[in-house]
């Protein structure tokens, strides 16, 4: 009989074959809840953090917009600059590394290689070397071939006119904000949007990859500044500056008519590509910032409250005698002692009276030259252009006591700014109305250009009293008693007016540091511009008195000025001068008919445009006017009449910049075979 066959294994396998696949399914529930958890539930958790693990973003700063003269003249701009750049995760001796860096870069400081040092030891995956380096840095750098080492290219603010404007034009830090004047005032204008530079890492945090998002150019800022006329402000006050010795000055010269401010110097002055070499003194923008005591220049407020209110004319007589006057017990001199007598008060400013002017003073009373002072804009800041202008000082009219209305009346016990003083004088200067002074011309915006208008703040003197006070201020300059004869241009009438002021040292009157300033405008009967110039502190051999210090400045800025604006002379005007052009084709009849009728300033209309006319045959001042309508810089030589020019005639206008003419002295018929 057959035994049976044993299948006790095959019930084994099967309990076996059960729990292992009892136990892998559990496996795979398992796996497949934690993968529910970690990709459902926690989904948003990881991939940020994953995110934060393999990518770093760094901010690639914004190209800054320009800023431009009044006729396109760039006054600053951006340029590219190469930054450097590591992976410290990628440099395994930063010692070394940064030995091979501060060798090629060349200025490192011991301080700079431990930061450089400590910044490389770090296991991150960006880290700045040094920003904005020269091109020979650059190149130095790039030739070592280092690992861990890159460059990107950065935006560096640049002015290539070093120190022309720039108190006003102010300058950039190193993260590309600006930092002081226009830059900082429209640095979100001119900012523009940053971009990103985005770096893609390994588990072993090493960069595989770098991305870039460009960033934007900020807006074009135009300005009331013409380069030309800064650069005469600030030749001439650097030159005043030094020759009497003082501290440092100021002058601002502005349209009346517009309240555009056409140049702002300041000395000392400042390198802006360089302004950490420089201190804070020499970066402050005097004309805006520094307070003083006008003294006599605010006398033209006590006499326009006196005439506007009708408390005195110009020719109410005053007595001045002898010379000093008490006041609260307080005894007033005028300026050297002088003894004026009796005089009217048309020369108490042309003598410029302490005493005259603060019995005018008394005439009008605290109530109405408080409120003539604020008319002003004293005691309040003038432009939204200046965020760090000084609104001054001005006590409140129930503080005023007898002595104090005496002094505001002789420019003591206020404060003021340069801007405050010329912009008070540019109402006078206008008509009467006060006009918002600017350095804002036009912004660009998206190919667009946005012109800023003139803004009228208010009416501060009547139109009538204003040609008063100018016949008044007339007589500083051009009366035999005047105080600011230095002045004086020929062929032309000025309004002005000097001012002398102790200054304040510890709470005390100095008898060796005085403000001499002076401020007028020109052509007094219709003025092109209004000048303000004041000197700090003067020691010089012109001592320190506002008509021998401040007001020759004044002469020399308002005379080039003048000729470079093309502005005619008002006394004994040069009339034009009439050439005949001969032209063949014409005949002897068109010939004549030109001669006696045609003005030279038509040949110079009838220039094929966009080319340079022909001058020559023009007076001086005509050939100037010409140069200055077509946007150029003339320079003249010798006398007479023009005989020859540089560049040519028909050469095109955008081809040049400037141009030269030489004057000769020559006959009619001379200068009609002249021309072609």
């Amino acid at each position: 009989m057959a035994e049976p066959v044993p299948t006790a294994w095959r019930e084994t396998l099967r309990r076996r074959t059960a729990v292992a696949a009892a136990l892998l399914g559990l496996w795979v529930a398992v796996i497949e809840c934690r993968l529910i958890f970690l990709q459902v539930i926690r989904h948003g958790e990881l991939v940020a953090l994953s995110t934060r693990q393999q990518m770093r973003t760094v901010d690639a700063a914004a190209r800054r917009g320009d800023i431009l003269d009044r006729k396109g003249r760039v006054l600053a701009t951006s340029v590219d600059a190469d930054t450097i750049y590591a992976v410290p995760s990628d440099i395994e001796d930063p010692t070394r590394a940064v030995g091979a860096l501060c060798a090629a870069l060349g200025d490192c400081t011991s301080k700079d290689r431990e930061t450089l040092i400590d910044r490389l030891g770090k296991t991150k995956p960006f880290a700045y070397v040094r920003r904005r380096v020269s091109p020979d840095q650059a190149r130095r750098v790039a030739a070592l071939n280092l690992v861990g080492i890159g460059f990107m290219k950065e935006d560096r603010r640049f002015y290539p006119n070093k120190t022309l404007a720039a108190h006003l034009l102010g300058y950039v830090g190193v993260d590309n904000t600006g930092l002081s004047g226009l830059e900082s005032t429209y640095d979100a204008q001119i900012r523009g949007k940053s971009g990103t530079v985005l770096v893609q890492i390994d588990a072993r945090k090493r960069a595989f990859a770098r991305l870039e998002r460009a960033p934007t150019t900020g807006s074009t800022v135009e300005l009331t500044i013409d380069e030309y006329l800064q650069h005469i402000a600030e030749r001439e006050l650097e030159m005043g500056v030094a020759a009497n010795r003082a501290k440092g000055g100021s002058v601002i010269i502005m349209n009346p008519h517009t309240g555009e401010i056409l140049a702002m110097a300041n000395e000392p002055s400042f390198n802006p590509n360089a302004y950490r070499d420089f201190d804070e003194v020499a970066r402050r923008n005097r004309a805006v910032q520094d307070l003083y005591e006008p003294g006599s220049t605010f006398k033209i407020v006590t006499v326009s409250a006196a005439l506007e209110e009708k408390v005195m004319t110009p020719d109410t007589i005053i007595d001045t005698h002898p010379g000093r006057i008490e006041v609260s017990g307080e005894v007033i001199k005028e300026n050297a002692n002088h003894d004026y007598g009796v005089i009217p008060l048309s020369q108490v400013i042309a003598e410029s009276s302490n005493v005259g002017a603060i019995k005018i003073g008394f005439k009008v009373g605290t109530e109405r030259l408080s409120r003539f002072v604020g008319l002003y804009g004293f005691g309040h800041t003038v432009s939204p252009d200046f965020p760090s202008e000084s609104p001054g000082i001005v006590w409140s009219p129930q503080k005023w006591t007898q002595l104090g209305l005496a002094e505001v009346s002789m420019g003591y016990q206020v404060a003021v700014t340069p801007l405050q003083v010329v912009t008070a004088v540019s109402s006078v200067a206008n008509g009467g109305e006060l006009i918002e002074p600017r350095v804002i011309r036009a912004v660009y915006l998206n190919n667009r250009r946005y012109e800023i208008r003139p803004k009228v703040v208010r009416r501060t003197i009547s139109a009538e009293t204003a040609a008063t006070l100018t016949g008044i201020m007339e007589g500083v300059v051009a009366s035999e008693h005047g105080t600011a004869r230095a002045a004086q241009i020929p062929g032309f009438t000025i309004a002005g007016k000097t001012g002398t002021a102790a200054k304040l040292v510890n709470g005390q009157y100095s008898h060796s540091d005085y403000n001499a300033s002076f401020v007028g405008f020109v052509p007094s009967r219709d003025p092109a511009v209004a000048i303000i110039v004041v000197i700090d502190s003067p020691h010089g051999p012109n001592q320190y008195f506002g008509g021998t210090v401040s007001a020759p400045i004044f002469q020399r800025i308002a005379e080039a000025t003048l000729r470079y604006l093309g502005v005619g002379q008002t006394i004994n005007p040069i009339p034009p001068v009439l050439v005949a052009r001969h032209d063949e084709a014409a005949g002897p009849a068109a010939v004549k008919s030109r001669a006696s009728s045609t003005p030279v300033v038509s040949f110079v209309n009838n220039a094929p445009p966009g080319t340079m006319p022909d001058l020559r045959g023009l007076s001086a001042r005509e050939a100037l006017r010409a140069a200055v309508k077509l946007g150029l810089t003339a320079r003249v030589e010798g006398t007479g009449f023009v005989v020859a020019q540089d560049p040519p005639a028909g050469t095109p206008l955008d081809t040049v910049s400037a141009c030269r003419v030489t004057l000769g002295r020559t006959s009619v018929a001379g200068r009609e075979q002249a021309r072609p």
